[in-house]
């Protein structure tokens, strides 16, 4: 029993480790040896990116096509400069620009829309209501 609990504390002292690295790496100018974490970097920083964007135009009420194309500039945008500038990537590396900007960006379309539909209900529920 002793040596299960042994080894279970040190795969999950180690997988604690594991991670803490990836996200010291993101916010540093960083080498990534393994194209598949700086991927998944980018795919969760997209996520929470999504839903700060949708926090963002459901408090202020952006509704249409201009909040939808602000959206997509943006998180496109925050991305690109993210990867070339800040982490100095090799685009190529990755298969190119376009590679880099699609990864993760339908999932941090869909939790933008959710976010934003529902601080934009409800915090302007009075005024749908009045139209």
């Amino acid at each position: 029993m002793s040596t299960k609990t042994n080894t279970i504390e040190r795969n999950s002292s180690s997988r604690a480790k594991e991670v803490k690295p990836v996200w010291a790496k993101a916010f540093t100018k960083s080498e990534w040896a393994d194209k598949d974490e700086f991927l998944d970097v980018v795919y969760w920083a997209r996520q929470i990116l999504g839903i700060l964007i949708g926090i963002a135009w459901g408090i202020v009420p952006l509704k249409g096509f201009i909040a939808l194309f602000l959206f997509a500039a943006i998180n496109c945008g925050i991305v690109y400069l993210y990867c070339i500038n800040f982490q100095g990537v090799d685009e190529e590396a990755y298969g190119g620009v376009w590679e880099l900007l699609k990864e993760g960006f339908m999932t941090s379309f869909a939790c933008f829309l959710v976010t934003w539909i529902i601080f934009y209900t409800g915090l302007h529920f009075d005024t749908l209501t009045r139209e």
